[in-house]
């Protein structure tokens, strides 16, 4: 893979884990994340595998380097 292959679904995720933690805040501040406790955890799974994926992909660009 080219370092703007890296760079290319780095940035992705990036993305997606911007939009995870705003739905997260807005979820937050309408007290979602006490009445919808299981959509909350699963937004916070998401947010987790977003972030684990993107240093994967870092240090697989770092690598190749």
């Amino acid at each position: 893979m080219s370092e703007a292959d890296y760079q290319r679904i780095i940035d992705a995720l990036q993305d997606l884990i911007d939009e995870t933690q705003s739905t997260l805040e807005r979820f937050e501040t309408a007290g979602m994340d006490e009445k919808m406790s299981e959509d909350y955890e699963k937004l916070l799974d998401i947010l987790d595998q977003a972030v684990k994926q993107q240093r994967e992909h870092t240090l697989a660009m770092l690598d190749a380097s």
